[in-house]
């Protein structure tokens, strides 16, 4: 960037102690799943395994499916039981229709024949594809009354159409249950079926759907059919996509939580959806912080039925939007955090359905994750150079690779693209000062070929892979301004990410302008970066981009210019509306230079966007006297005051008291601005 420039009904499910609220927390990130260990070990197909179940099989279901009631403490499907592995009809029968608990694996396709045959599965079974090959065509899954603790995860279920659209002849579903309870349908891929996707009907409860994409259909998902108000259901973080009813439809439902869902009519399609979210009979509806991008009549309700709103977010939507009436807390009967409604269709996107990982072997799996590369200079180690050792490093590796790197510096450019996630550069030094990445291009340095790098490009690493962890290192950028006064754009990066959950910990950052920049992938992705434990240097907006970004635990160190004076800005965030920007919690802003010289940000509109929302917040945070008493300023024609600059009970020399130029957050507004909200339920850690 340029310079100057109610009651409930069952009483003992209140304890929240009870509850067996275990789903990793993958699960509520951006789509990365990690369901661990082999489904592949097991041998022949339909083979019993002596062995014990992998990791993933001791996954249990959150959301109502967790509640300990009508006998069934939570839902965990078969992992009491064996893992077999079918590629058959008649193998996945034999075992989803036993008496006993079984983890099926479904390696492949299957075909039901009778075409539109729904499997009648009993209790205590987790039905699994392996990785994304687990397809049933043509046919799904039955859970008849009294059927209980029941998974049906990452599979595709699909094509059981016979030609009508609006089929009143053929009731095949994907999945379908008549009174069953404790039940977790997680990432699958529902589509393209003869009558609904999904129906929960007389008196099924206790149900959980989470992270599936359900598209190309009539009828989604319908819920109720009875006359009775006993269903208790979670819907979250689920794509309705192409769709024209029951999104879902509910009727009935004694306790109906639905949050984080995305549903989308896309533009220039024969399907028009009818309507959304449907509140119906005597449901009780909460909805949170979904998504509604271009659909008819969002959210409707009967005169008798409620639906408590919150935090959504309608896009191109038109009709009805509706709501009323008493509903109930959620947080009464489980645990469980939101994602921020902008952020949803990225998350969405990338995080729903079937997950490749889960058909990698136990061996490989305890391999990947013991993968070490080393770079060294003096060819001691595996590569001379961290960029060579990145190229080594698989397309789509599945698991924690980590670049140990000897003591040194390093003069190179490095680029970790968005095909390796799960990269960690260490240095092994005994200080971060010890190792040395850096490089001393800037944005108007001349590129090979033409052009010049501009400011992104002159990124000495540059991290573009989703899980990214760095630490005890440094990262420079040594680009010469005051030899270099005739090149236009002295904008010199040392770290460029643009990727979500980038974990930067125990390292140096160092530059001059631009130093780090926390960028997404796209505008519409979301990108959650969190330093801890380490220093950023800089003068000149050092700490600027569109990235959810925490800076925590850690010193920002304040940097005079190339010609010895004092002058400079901390953060220039880019945030998009709704989302959150660049948080500093916890840590110290010193440096040596002049007393009254530091800004701590401004709002950079990029490109002159007036639709973004730029955000930095500064709480528990010693400041030295170098920040101004007047600490935000205005940014290429855009006021400060129009976006969203605040402090929390910063201290030292340059904090100051509340006033129209230095507002600060009051304690109900900080209480929503920790750390926490910002990383939205990721929670780092060395790896």
């Amino acid at each position: 960037m340029s310079e100057p420039r109610s009651k409930a009904r069952h009483r003992h499910r209140r304890s929240r102690t009870a509850l067996a609220v275990t789903v990793p927390l993958a699960l509520t990130a951006a789509g990365t799943l990690a369901y661990g260990t082999d489904l592949g070990v097991l041998g022949g197909t339909g083979r019993e395994a002596s062995a014990a179940a992998p990791a993933w099989a001791a996954d249990t279901a959150d959301g109502f499916a967790s509640v300990n009631s009508l006998g069934q403490n939570g839902t965990y499907g078969g992992r009491d039981g064996k893992t077999v592995t079918v590629k058959t009809q008649a193998e996945l029968e034999k075992y989803a229709t036993a008496a006993e608990p079984y983890v099926i694996v479904v390696a492949g396709t299957i075909a039901m024949n009778p075409v539109g045959k729904e499997i009648k599965v009993q209790s205590d079974k987790t039905i699994v594809g392996q990785g994304t090959s687990g397809h049933i065509v043509g046919g799904g899954f039955f859970l008849g009354s009294g059927v209980h603790n029941v998974i049906i995860r990452n599979l595709t279920i699909r094509d059981a159409y016979q030609g009508v659209w609006n089929d009143k002849d053929h009731d095949f579903d994907a999945v379908q249950m008549d009174g069953a309870h404790h039940v977790w349908i997680d990432h699958n891929d529902l589509r393209h079926m003869a009558d609904g996707l999904i129906d929960v009907r007389k008196d099924s409860t206790n149900v959980t759907v989470s992270w599936n994409k359900l598209s190309d259909n009539n009828k989604t998902f319908g819920i109720g059919w009875t006359e009775n108000v006993k269903t208790d259901i979670t819907i979250h973080h689920n794509w309705i996509r192409e769709t024209e009813q029951r999104n879902p439809s509910t009727d009935n439902a004694a306790h109906a939580h639905l949050y984080n869902n995305f549903l989308e009519d896309a533009a220039g399609t024969d399907i028009k959806s009818s309507y959304g979210n449907y509140s119906r009979g005597a449901t009780k509806m909460v909805l949170e912080n979904s998504y509604f991008q271009g659909i008819r009549n969002p959210v409707i309700k009967d005169s008798g039925a409620a639906i408590a709103q919150r935090g959504s977010v309608f896009s191109g939507t038109s009709g009805r939007n509706e709501s009323g009436g008493s509903a109930f807390d959620p947080k009464a009967y489980y645990r469980y955090t939101l994602d921020q409604a902008a952020d949803i269709p990225a998350i969405l996107r990338s995080g729903v359905g079937p997950r490749s990982s889960i058909g990698t072997t136990a061996a490989s799996t305890k391999a990947a994750a013991a993968t070490t590369l080393t770079v060294a200079q003096d060819g001691s180690g595996q590569y001379r150079t961290v960029q060579a050792a990145v190229n080594a490093v698989p397309a789509n590796n599945p698991a924690r690779v980590v670049i140990a790197v000897k003591p040194g510096t390093y003069r190179e450019l490095v680029k970790v693209p968005s095909n390796k996630p799960h990269v960690t550069i260490q240095g092994t030094g005994g200080s971060r000062k010890d190792t040395t990445i850096v490089y001393n291009n800037a944005a108007g340095t001349p590129k090979p070929g033409g052009g010049t790098y501009g400011t992104g490009g002159s990124a000495t690493v540059a991290v573009e892979a989703d899980d990214f962890q760095a630490r005890n290192l440094t990262i420079s950028n040594d680009f010469d301004e005051k030899a270099n006064q005739s090149l236009s754009g002295h904008q010199a990066v040392a770290l460029r990410t643009a990727a979500d959950k980038v974990f930067l910990d125990g390292i140096i950052v160092s530059g001059d302008q631009d130093t780090l920049l926390v960028d997404t992938a796209a505008k519409d992705r979301l990108g959650r970066v969190y330093v801890s434990n380490s220093y950023v240097v800089g003068n000149v907006d050092f700490i600027f981009g569109r990235a959810t970004a925490v800076v925590d635990k850690s010193v920002i160190t304040l940097k005079k210019r190339w010609d010895g004076t004092s002058a400079g800005y901390v953060t220039a965030p880019s945030t998009a509306a709704n989302r959150k920007g660049i948080l500093i919690a916890n840590s110290t802003v010193n440096g040596d230079v002049s007393n009254g010289s530091f800004y701590l940000g401004r709002p950079w509109h990029a490109g002159g966007d007036a639709s973004l929302d730029p955000q930095t917040t500064v709480r528990n945070t010693s400041l030295s006297g170098a920040v101004k008493s007047t600490p935000w300023t205005d940014m290429s024609g855009f006021s400060w005051k129009d976006d969203r600059f605040a402090e929390y009970k910063n201290s030292g020399a340059g904090a100051g008291s509340a006033n129209s130029n230095r507002p600060h957050l009051s304690d109900a507004q900080a209480a929503g601005q920790e750390v926490a909200d910002w990383l939205a339920g990721w929670t780092p850690s060395a790896s």
